[in-house]
């Protein structure tokens, strides 16, 4: 029996289906393997840091994960603002690539909020300023 448009397309739609949900799951398992090897680093360099008898306030947040990253994110944001000479959120992520990526939106959306109250950057009419 020869294969319709319709039933090739709900096959396509059923195998995509699949093949996402095995790579969601793989890139969950890969996530949660990521931020294991993060706490060891976080405890090897906490260990280190009392080694050396620094204080308890400096080794806290000082691991591989979070500071370096999420500085590099607002300094690319704010270079990218100044270079647009202001620029509305939609424009950031259409820019930067991340027009319809929830998490790498979520992110540009939480820098913005790190700068804003930094008073890195302001807002006018709308759009995104360096102050």
């Amino acid at each position: 029996m020869p294969e319709t448009f319709e039933t090739y397309i709900a096959s396509e739609r059923e195998r995509l289906g699949k093949e996402r949900t095995a790579l969601l799951a793989q890139q969950t398992e890969l996530a949660g393997k990521l931020t294991a090897i993060t706490r060891e680093f976080e405890a090897i360099e906490a260990y280190e840091a009392a080694k050396k008898g620094k204080p308890a306030a400096a080794r806290q947040g000082a691991g591989r994960g979070s500071r370096a990253r999420s500085g590099s994110k607002r300094d690319q944001l704010l270079q990218l603002i100044k270079d647009g000479h202001g620029l509305t959120r939609g424009e950031i992520l259409e820019k930067m690539g991340l027009k319809g990526n929830k998490s790498g939106e979520m992110s540009v959306s939480n820098a913005l909020t790190a700068l804003t109250k930094g008073d890195q950057v302001a807002r006018r009419d709308g759009k995104y300023v360096a102050a």
